[in-house]
């Protein structure tokens, strides 16, 4: 059944932090796992993110020094940075407004259709816009005060919300190549100790792009694994209403 399969593979996924530097992990498991990472749910479909697959061993020894010389870092087969893009909301806004119309093929518009196209020409653009004196921020705000008074309304205003939605979806596409390269029988630590800003400059980054995680890849080895796993209880983090 695929709920063992999952199983399996939701058990076999443990934060490993040494890897066996004799043993590869062909491209083709990178590509099928970024791939599906692809495919993760993200907020409006936006996919304000981008996945650098650092793979020359140069590359990869910089890198090493990046992530403060952490053990997972030192001798994977691949890296693989997850980038949040907030700046490139305007053209995946077109891009989203263009599959509608292109998807249309000259026929007229339907509800569906219109809606989608006001969601991503005008709501999209009140949602990511900002400018220096924060007016948009403002206009949010006010927003989200007035039209919550008698109904619920999506709280949003500042640059903390928006970058909070897009970090949500970068991790969320995270989640998913770590569970592929766990189906394919390797193993990934990721990261979040790392210099920021030289990780960004090592990538040729702009100012509006931001670090979600670094993930290692390998064939982990029984060293890597910080002993057992543990939980919090079931029943001390899951609360039935």
């Amino acid at each position: 059944m695929l709920a063992d399969q999952f199983e399996q593979i939701i058990q076999q996924r443990r934060s490993n932090r040494l890897f066996d530097e004799t043993i590869s992990v062909d491209d083709a498991v990178i590509e099928r796992s970024l791939a599906r990472a692809i495919l993760s749910p993200n907020s409006s479909n936006m996919q304000l993110w981008e996945f650098h697959w650092i793979q020359s061993p140069e590359k990869k020894a910089e890198f090493h020094a990046l992530c403060l010389g952490q053990s997972a870092a030192k001798n994977p087969a691949h890296l693989v940075v997850f980038v949040t893009r907030q700046d490139h909301w305007k053209q995946h806004a077109q891009w989203n407004l263009d599959q509608i119309k292109n998807a249309l093929k000259g026929k007229e518009a339907g509800k569906r259709e219109k809606r989608g196209m006001q969601y991503y020409g005008q709501l999209m653009p009140l949602l990511y816009r900002q400018d220096i004196f924060g007016i948009f921020t403002l206009i949010r705000r006010a927003m989200c005060f007035f039209m919550g008074i008698r109904k619920p309304f999506m709280r949003f205003g500042g640059k903390a919300d928006q970058r909070v939605m897009v970090h949500k979806s970068c991790a969320l596409a995270a989640q998913t190549f770590m569970l592929s390269i766990a189906s394919e029988g390797y193993d990934t630590c990721p990261m979040e100790g790392f210099d920021a800003v030289r990780v960004k400059k090592a990538l040729n980054l702009p100012a509006g792009a931001e670090i979600n995680m670094i993930i290692s890849v390998g064939k982990g080895t029984e060293a890597g694994i910080w002993g057992e796993r543990f939980r919090l209880p079931f029943n001390e983090v899951v609360i039935k209403h």
